[in-house]
């Protein structure tokens, strides 16, 4: 199976940096993983046209919606250890950045476990690839990941949706966070 256009250079730019094992770790994670997040939703706006003659839409921003859920997901996959895309080797290189890149995300979430307390680190006893405290920063984080992949789009990105009291909801301009 060939990978979509999204994921030929998925993250390319933060996921590959992360080096820090420090006990900073998880802020650390939380901003390269939010700075790939945004970085990817840049990149998308030059796979558009493509993904537009492929899969024609009825002239909405259903493609761009579709490439950011998915692109989303993919985040998720490579933070959970759940990734299925193994990547190509490049010249010279024994290991594919895929492989290079849980290692690296092998060692993070080992000194995160590190910094936990007695009682919550026996809840994550799945070493060396810690698939369980992986979930859980994923869940715990994962609204940070949201926002830093659409708080750069235009107010057509957004659409009207419901509250939970049944009324409409409308995201103001450009995005929901608060710019700080």
């Amino acid at each position: 199976a060939c990978a979509p256009y999204r994921r030929l250079s998925l993250c390319n730019k933060n996921f590959q940096k992360i080096n820090n094992y420090s006990s900073n770790a998880k802020h650390n994670l939380l901003l390269d993983v939010c700075m790939a997040a945004n970085y990817e939703a840049q990149s998308l706006i030059n796979y558009r046209e493509q993904y537009e003659v492929q899969y024609p839409s009825s002239g909405s921003t259903f493609t761009m919606c579709t490439m950011l859920a998915r692109s989303f997901a993919d985040i998720g996959d490579i933070v959970r250890g759940r990734d299925l895309y193994h990547g190509k080797k490049k010249r010279g290189q024994t290991e594919t950045e895929r492989d290079q890149l849980e290692s690296k995300l092998k060692k993070i979430f080992e000194k995160i476990h590190e910094g936990l307390n007695r009682r919550i680190k026996s809840n994550y006893n799945d070493a060396p690839y810690y698939y369980k405290l992986r979930e859980d920063w994923w869940a715990l984080n994962r609204d940070q990941q949201e926002t830093a992949m659409t708080c750069e789009a235009n107010g057509t990105y957004f659409r009207v949706t419901c509250n939970d009291n049944g009324t409409f909801s409308q995201a103001t301009k450009q995005c929901r966070c608060k710019k700080k």
